[in-house]
C-alpha cells in the first residue's frame, strides 16, 4: 500500500461491542441453521473477517443523513455502521428474498430502529430513491466500475459512492481510464488498511453532479456491457 492513506481500526465504546457481538452471534446462528448470511459460519472469522473488517470505514460515514448497502447479504458493512451510528438511517438492500427475510429477523432481534431492510435491485431503487442518499456502498458486489454504475444514481448530488474492495482494485481501477466523470463522479480517494492477515481499500468518490439519465441501465447491463468499454 504505497500511494494509499493508511487507516487504523476506530475505538469503539463497551456497549457498542457488545451490540456487534450479538450481531455476529446472530449472523452465525443463521449461517449455521437456516440461511447463508456469511461465508464462515464460526462466531471468531466473522467477528474478524466481516464484521471488525467494516469499522475501518467509520470515519468516512456521514454527519448525518441517509446510507444505502447494495448487496448487503448479512447486513455488512450497513447493519453494523447502523450499530456504530445510531443517529443515520440506514438502508439494506439485497436481490435474494431468502437473504432479506433472514436479514429481516436479526435486524428486528437487534432492536435496530435506524435500519430498513429491501428486497430489490440496486436498478430499481433508483427509480423510486434516485439520488437521495447521502453514502452508497457495496462490499464484495462486483468489480470496481459495475459497482460504480449500481451506486452513483444513488447518491445525491455531494454524496459520497464507497466502494469496499481488496488488493484486486488496482486492475479494476486501469480499464476506466480516469472517466469517472461519465458517472458524474469525482477522483477516487483511497485509504487503505491490515486486518489480521487482510489488506483492504476503501474506494471513495464524491457525486460532481446528476447522474446521466441512461444510468441506471436495465438489471444485467452492467455486467454484460460495461460503461467504460462504450467509446461513445
Amino acid at each position: 500500500m504505497k500511494n494509499e492513506k493508511i487507516l487504523t481500526l476506530p475505538d469503539i465504546s463497551q456497549t457498542t461491542e457488545d451490540r456487534l457481538r450479538a450481531y455476529c452471534e446472530l449472523l452465525s446462528h443463521w449461517s449455521s441453521e437456516k440461511v447463508r448470511l456469511t461465508g464462515p459460519k464460526d462466531k471468531e472469522t466473522i467477528w474478524s473477517d466481516h464484521i471488525q473488517d467494516c469499522l475501518f470505514a467509520l470515519s468516512l460515514l456521514p454527519e448525518r443523513g441517509r446510507i444505502i448497502d447494495v448487496g448487503t447479504g448479512g447486513g455488512l458493512p450497513g447493519a453494523a455502521w447502523a450499530i456504530c451510528r445510531p443517529d443515520l438511517e440506514v438502508f439494506l438492500l439485497d436481490s435474494q428474498s431468502r437473504k432479506t427475510n433472514a436479514l429481516a429477523s436479526v435486524i428486528e432481534a437487534l432492536g435496530l430502529k435506524n435500519v430498513q431492510v429491501l428486497w430489490g435491485r440496486s436498478e430499481e431503487i433508483a427509480k423510486t430513491e434516485r439520488e437521495s442518499f447521502d453514502l452508497a456502498t457495496a462490499r464484495g458486489v462486483s468489480e470496481l466500475g459495475i459497482v460504480a454504475e449500481y451506486l452513483s444514481p444513488l447518491v445525491a448530488v455531494g454524496g459520497t459512492v464507497l466502494a469496499i474492495k481488496g488488493p484486486g482494485y488496482v486492475e479494476e481501477m486501469e480499464k476506466i481510464g480516469g472517466r469517472w466523470d461519465t458517472l458524474a463522479l469525482g477522483k477516487p480517494d483511497i485509504q487503505g488498511y491490515v486486518n489480521g492477515e487482510r489488506q483492504g481499500f476503501l474506494i471513495s468518490m464524491v457525486k460532481t453532479g446528476p447522474c446521466p439519465d441512461r444510468f441506471p441501465r436495465k438489471p444485467g447491463k452492467a455486467e454484460k456491457t460495461p460503461w467504460w468499454e462504450d467509446k461513445k
